[in-house]
């Protein structure tokens, strides 16, 4: 597959699922069957595990919106910078913010993605956040408090 597909699978990936709600692209196009996502413990069901955080994620952030401001794809690895901005109106259910009740409080936050494509699955998932960033923008840390 010519790294254009992969950059168009992965920008259609991000909007259909995070930024629209719709977790059916994954099983459309999307997660190879043996897919790792390299921030979960080994053996994750990415697939699984995916479409378990995006419905979170937009509970916690019903306006949730990833922005790209930076994408390149070469070969078969798809790379991009983005920000993730919403209004934290649910529960929070994930990592460090786990229980966190609503704040109402509009966030934005960096990532970094990158993506391995073979044959029009994505097989390997690394992404970074600015977890801190967003930990101060939620007040569970204090505003410049040491990293």
């Amino acid at each position: 597959m010519s790294a254009e597909l992969n950059l168009k699978l992965t920008m259609e990936t991000l909007e259909r699922a995070f930024n629209q709600g719709d977790v059916s692209v994954f099983d459309e196009v999307v997660i190879a069957p043996n897919g790792v996502d390299h921030q979960e413990a080994p053996g994750t069901d990415m697939l699984q595990h995916l479409k378990e955080v995006v419905p979170m994620m937009r509970r916690a952030f019903p306006d949730l919106h990833f922005e790209v401001h930076h994408a390149l794809a070469e070969g078969d690895i798809v790379a991009f910078h983005s920000t993730m901005t919403g209004t934290h109106l649910g529960v929070f259910e994930q990592g460090p913010f786990r229980n966190l009740p609503p704040t109402g409080k509009k966030i934005k936050m960096r990532h970094m993605h990158f993506l391995r494509w073979q044959d029009g699955k994505n097989t390997d998932l690394w992404h970074l956040m600015d977890s801190l960033s967003l930990m101060r923008q939620l007040g569970m840390v204090a505003q410049g408090a040491p990293t």
